[in-house]
């Protein structure tokens, strides 16, 4: 037969043991030496091996002389085709007897899940069926399409030509028709089907999505339609009681991991599901972890392991999306897109600190307290948000500080939640007056002791701080006085006295304390300020 593999052909147990156990595998399969990832295949096994057949007829319901399905020393049931029995005696499963048509007979083995089909055969321990179909599920059973024909009048049978020599006429693979399984020198016959078969010569399985998808089966199911008894007549009825008898049902393949796991492994149900690797998860690896979604899923290949990447979240998140606008605008590098970034943190990487945040410079990007609180100040600063690189806080007018707690130089605070700090009010000289100069006062306003007489054409402004004050004094015979005192900054609250309009000798003042006549014979106050005798 074209292409079929005929070194699978082996014993029953051996191939049974073969198929179950595979080469030994290296340690890590899926990664090479130096840890990165690389495309790797489940070993070849019997997916048949063990599994539950279901079949259309089974002999002894009711019981007869051969075939008794209470007595297990007589029984034929279908769950002989799957096990493994004895090479030298083996047991078989029979149908009952057939007399007349309808003569098909099922057979369907569930796989358990997908696998990449590599062949199929069934050996009979009598005469082999004239006409046998085979066909596959990718579904768990519920659609069923043709792998391939067996048939000695494949278009009486089949509505088909029997197959070419060099395969498919078509591009694609295609359900073939071969000639009907083969008699052997001890009464029985071997049905084996090379599923490529049906495929072009050519055709890469990592290449060609056809192809794949035409190898991938959940069940298998054998349709036994003609007894060999009836030859290649039309005959509906068998001359003699006629019952179809096989064992040995096996299923060569794969467990399907699209290149993402090296083998497949029960779960706590009884499930066969891959061992998935390369950021991959699902039954058969189909599918990127849910933070794994850097770039689109692929299926792995022997020259590129298509692994699933991890999004570039920073620590600070668990989930991502896939977004292709972002992937082919990258360049088809990176298109995923953090999801709920925490810590305080935001962006399509958690790579900012969200608002009210800033980067704390001492921290790597990763830490969890990469991102501290602004603290803005609630009065002095003029919103929350602060710049994402200093943490430096949007200040009012008047006020500074990282977080706007204080008052700028020049600035004081005052009442109102709207201008917290206002300007300090700076008194300014008056035209009498000249400056204040404080490092001046210690060296001029000194306070003596003794009596001086000062002539009111002559008078020191700087002394005195600011420009005296000619109060009225009645009496002409007491002497002048002076007064001299710290300066004092001029403020209007602080009002300059001259109450008569014609001054005659009398105190200098400073300031505006209303004191009594410093005349010997003065009875009547007059404003000026606290002054002594010199």
């Amino acid at each position: 037969m074209p292409g079929w593999p005929w070194e699978l052909l082996l014993t029953a147990g051996t191939l049974s043991t073969a198929l179950s156990l595979g080469p030994p595998a290296p340690a890590d399969p899926c990664h090479d030496e130096r840890g990165a990832p690389r495309g790797c295949v489940p070993g070849l096994v019997n997916a048949a091996l063990g599994r539950e057949v279901l079949a259309s007829s089974t002999c002894g319901r009711p019981a007869t002389r051969a075939c008794d399905a209470s007595d297990p020393r007589r029984a034929h049931p279908a769950t002989l085709l799957t096990s493994a029995g004895s090479t030298t005696s083996p047991v078989c499963w029979r149908s009952d007897s057939l007399t007349q048509a309808p003569f098909n007979v099922t057979l369907t083995v569930p796989l358990g899940k997908a696998f990449e089909l590599v062949f199929v055969s069934l050996r009979f321990c009598s005469a082999p069926p004239a006409s046998v179909a085979l066909l596959k599920s990718q579904d768990h059973g519920r659609s069923w399409a043709p792998l391939g024909f067996f048939s000695s009048r494949c278009g009486l049978d089949y509505g088909r030509l029997p197959a070419p020599a060099d395969g498919p006429p078509g591009p694609g693979p295609e359900a073939l028709c071969f000639p009907e399984p083969q008699a052997q020198p001890d009464g029985g016959g071997l049905l084996a089907f090379s599923v490529q078969d049906g495929s072009p010569p050519g055709l890469d399985l990592d290449s060609s999505p056809v192809l794949q998808d035409w190898v991938t089966a959940t069940d298998i199911r054998i349709v036994l339609t003609r007894p060999a008894m009836l030859g290649d007549t039309r005959d509906s009825v068998a001359m003699v009681p006629y019952s179809y008898s096989a064992t040995e049902l096996q299923v060569g393949g794969r467990c399907k991991c699209n290149g993402h796991a090296s083998r497949c492994l029960l779960d706590t149900q009884g499930h066969l599901l891959c061992d998935c690797q390369h950021g991959t998860e699902g039954p058969d690896c189909g599918r990127c972890k849910p933070f794994y979604c850097d770039r689109p899923w692929q299926r792995a290949t022997a020259r590129e392991a298509h692994a699933c990447l991890a999004c570039s979240c920073n620590g600070h998140a668990r989930r991502c999306r896939f977004n292709m606008e972002l992937y082919r605008l990258s360049g088809r590098r990176s298109g995923g897109v953090c999801l709920n970034c925490r810590h305080n943190t935001a962006g399509r990487h958690c790579h900012y600190c969200r608002e009210g945040f800033y980067r704390d410079p001492g921290r790597a990007l990763s830490d969890r307290r990469a991102c501290r609180a602004c603290d803005c100040h609630p009065v002095g600063a003029a919103g929350k948000t602060c710049n994402q690189t200093t943490g430096q806080c949007p200040c009012k007018d008047g006020v500074t500080g990282l977080t706007c707690n204080r008052c700028a130089p020049g600035f004081q605070q005052s009442r109102s939640p709207v201008a917290p700090c206002v300007k300090t009010p700076v008194p300014g000289p008056t035209e009498e007056s000249g400056p204040v100069e404080p490092q001046d006062c210690n060296m001029h306003c000194k306070p003596a002791r003794g009596s001086y007489r000062i002539s009111l054409k002559k008078f020191c402004r700087k002394d005195y701080g600011r420009p005296p004050a000619l109060t009225f004094s009645p009496s002409p015979d007491p002497p002048w006085a002076s007064h001299c005192r710290r300066p004092r900054p001029v403020s209007p609250r602080w009002p300059l006295w001259a109450p008569l309009p014609t001054p005659r000798a009398g105190f200098l003042a400073v300031g505006g304390v209303t004191a009594p006549s410093a005349g010997p014979g003065s009875k009547r106050g007059s404003p000026m300020g606290v002054h002594r005798r010199l």
